[in-house]
């Protein structure tokens, strides 16, 4: 099997799809009789294994974070790389210029193109005061959608709001956890001496990228209400971006840690008490994931993926989307009861050890493979 990908988003850029994608591809390469190749804009340093298997796309930087590069796709070299090539299977990541052209040289060529659905692209826009952009985001998607074979989604909170837009065609491709790197061995008492607590003062982490979409606004309003009711807590936040300089003003007691990786962020994760999440735009949410997997509770919002990783009571709590009094709720009363962070701070360690990469992703091949038995060109239909 000769697989083809087309990504925006890859390594060296750090973000859920990116390493998402790096696990996948770690896993291909170990399976017998199967090959693939990566479009992207985005060239993967020299020490990754498949570094070499990447074609680089020229780019131009997305004006609402130019930390991501969108691909031109400019005359036929897409085409010309992809017949070089001659895919059985064309994996399109987000639907993007160079992702439509990938997908129409499928349907011309008559090769099965299937997507996945990692960014809540749509919901970004009334963050950036373009609400009225979301009617035409979801026409957008449906017609994209619509010429995949599978859309695979991370969630079944993802897979219920696609299928109320009209995009049925999913299946779950869910997300992995590597519990060795993510542990609770990491805690470091002098991490959490360093930005003040001790034995008494739990600490609220937050591991994110700073911007608008992760509703980094209700965790202000959150912050807020807790310290009006006199709880004692230190929040850090782990990660970058440009809402940085604002929320540094606006959480003046908070400790900023910066973008953080490898032994550096599983210190972090399992220096914390409860971790912390309002996002309503994500798919899957990660960062929960590895939160649980380092022995903490975690406190998300009942909108996207984040509701399918919590058990309410049992691996932490789920407060009402964009409502910073039940957020802050529901994180005072994890705050004022350490056995009860203790109790679910284990069963979310249990619950992150049932999400295996490879058999994640080996459920994705086998998902492969049926495409490709059961396809038929679309001409033929």
């Amino acid at each position: 099997m000769k697989i083809a990908y087309v990504t925006e988003s890859l390594l060296p850029h750090v973000d859920g799809v990116s390493r998402t994608l790096a696990q996948l591809f770690g896993f291909l390469e170990q399976q017998p009789g199967v090959d693939f190749r990566v479009l992207s804009p985005f060239t993967p340093p020299p020490e990754i294994s498949w570094a070499g298997r990447v074609g680089h796309l020229p780019y131009v930087r997305f004006p609402l974070n130019r930390a991501y590069r969108v691909a031109v796709p400019i005359g036929h070299k897409v085409s010309a790389r992809l017949d070089a090539y001659g895919p059985d299977l064309i994996h399109v990541v987000s639907p993007t210029p160079v992702a439509v052209r990938a997908q129409k040289y499928g349907l011309r060529r008559g090769i099965p193109v299937v997507s996945s659905f990692h960014t809540h692209f749509v919901s970004y826009f009334h963050f950036y005061r373009l609400g009225w952009l979301e009617g035409w985001g979801w026409n957008v998607l449906r017609r994209f959608y619509a010429r995949c074979e599978v859309v695979y989604a991370p969630s079944h909170g993802i897979i219920r709001e696609l299928a109320r837009h009209g995009i049925t065609n999913t299946e779950l491709w869910s997300r992995g956890i590597d519990l060795a790197r993510f542990s609770p061995r990491w805690r470091d008492a002098e991490l959490r001496a360093r930005v003040g607590a001790d034995d008494r003062t739990p600490v609220l982490l937050m591991v994110s990228r700073l911007v608008k979409e992760k509703d980094l606004a209700d965790l202000v309003a959150a912050d807020r209400i807790l310290r009006s009711r006199g709880a004692r807590y230190r929040l850090v936040l782990v990660g970058d971006g440009p809402m940085r300089g604002e929320l540094e003003k606006s959480l003046p007691d908070a400790h900023f840690a910066g973008h953080q990786t490898g032994e550096a962020l599983a210190r972090w994760y399992a220096s914390g008490d409860v971790f912390v999440f309002p996002s309503t735009t994500e798919t899957f949410g990660n960062v929960i994931l590895e939160a649980q997997a380092s022995g903490l509770p975690a406190v998300v919002v009942d909108s996207g993926g984040p509701p399918d990783l919590v058990e309410p009571g049992e691996t932490g709590l789920i407060a009402r989307a964009n409502d910073p009094e039940d957020f802050a709720a529901k994180v005072l009363s994890l705050l004022e009861d350490p056995e009860a962070r203790r109790r679910m701070g284990c069963r979310g360690r249990e619950a992150a050890a049932e999400h295996d990469w490879s058999a994640i992703n080996g459920r994705l091949l086998e998902s492969y493979r049926r495409v490709l038995e059961g396809y038929r060109p679309r001409a033929a239909r």
